[in-house]
């Protein structure tokens, strides 16, 4: 043994799984085999991976803005050949964004577009020039986007951000 060689190696590089904390409100919604997707990792192509893991218990960490959350650790795996991460290493920072629903031939809108209407969702519809108020039936939703179950059909046009001076009967023109 020479003076600084190593003694004991601790862990297999080769078997490297992510950790992600995540707020407890959005853990809750994780399931082990949901699809993940592992960008900002250094490479060009984002990498897939799969949730092996959401741990059953949660911790307190203080935000950057001092604020306490309840956290919870969720394990990932690489789907993604070896061959194609082998930079990263233990500690590296990943982004991971987990598919928690996904459905083919959805009608979706911004959210922008909708407002509330008594206790509904309603959206202006453009009908020969003119705006009108429809009720709509949301299913799933992001932070930007909203699933339309009923009260629109695709490729109707709609305003996306209604403002104060649309209301029923109005006139309006699309903008480019």
């Amino acid at each position: 043994m020479s003076a600084g060689e190593p003694l004991v190696e601790i862990g297999d590089p080769r078997k490297l799984e992510i950790v992600a904390d995540l707020l407890s409100t959005d853990a809750v919604k994780v399931e082990t085999g949901q699809t993940v997707i592992i960008e900002n990792w250094g490479g060009k192509e984002a990498l897939s991976g799969t949730v092996r893991r959401v741990e059953p218990y949660g911790f307190t960490k203080v935000s950057a803005l001092g604020i306490e959350e309840q956290r919870v650790n969720v394990i990932i795996d690489f789907t993604t050949p070896k061959a194609q991460w082998t930079r990263i290493a233990h500690g590296y920072q990943v982004d991971v964004r987990i598919i928690l629903w996904q459905g083919s031939d959805v009608l979706k809108l911004p959210l922008t577009a909708l407002f509330r209407d008594g206790d509904k969702w309603a959206v202006f519809v453009e009908e020969q020039g003119k705006a009108h108020r429809r009720l709509v039936e949301i299913g799933r939703r992001t932070g930007l986007e909203a699933e339309i179950l009923t009260g629109l059909a695709t490729g109707e046009r709609i305003v996306v951000h209604p403002s104060d001076k649309i209301a029923e009967g109005v006139s309006i023109e699309a903008r480019n």
